[in-house]
């Protein structure tokens, strides 16, 4: 976290987005201001796809990112760690139910994985029943991430009431 965002007052984050090794800085800049908007915490499992300085990151979170609450950790075990106690919800093309099928929870955490590789398998084991994913035509491989990360973060805020 920076220090504009550790002056803000200290909020209980609505939801923790987690993205498991992030590949492209402007999406993930989109996600950031995403969650700024709905006051979520944005959590980056390295190794990153850029640096945490990159302009196309900055410039795609525009200047929301000052108010960002993120951490970028080493590893999927810290996440966990960190996260105990907290549902898991993945965000995948195995996934058997739609997100709107899901009962949310504030505090909940979403996870999506890399761009051009998604979520490794050992996550998909241990977390069956908790994988969700967007219907969508054969021909399509997947969705930008930073779109599917909004559809997310904003059917949670649906299922609570449109109250951030």
């Amino acid at each position: 976290m920076n220090a504009a965002a550790a002056s803000l007052p200290q909020r209980i984050p609505l939801l923790h987005v987690v993205l498991y090794q992030p590949e492209i800085p402007q999406n993930t800049g989109n996600i950031g201001r995403t969650c700024v908007a709905i006051g979520a915490k944005l959590w980056m499992i390295r190794p990153l796809g850029f640096r945490l300085d990159d302009r196309y990151l900055k410039r795609a979170g525009m200047d929301y990112w000052q108010y960002l609450d993120w951490e970028a950790v080493d590893t999927w075990d810290e996440i966990e760690r960190k996260l105990a106690g907290h549902n898991f919800w993945l965000f995948t093309k195995h996934g058997t139910q739609a997100p709107w099928q899901a009962e949310f929870q504030r505090g909940d955490v979403l996870v999506f994985g890399s761009e051009s590789s998604g979520l490794p398998e050992r996550l998909h084991a241990a977390h069956q029943g908790h994988e969700l994913r967007y219907p969508m035509h054969p021909e399509v491989r997947s969705l930008n991430l930073a779109s599917t990360v909004n559809a997310a973060v904003y059917e949670c805020v649906r299922q609570f009431g449109g109250q951030l």
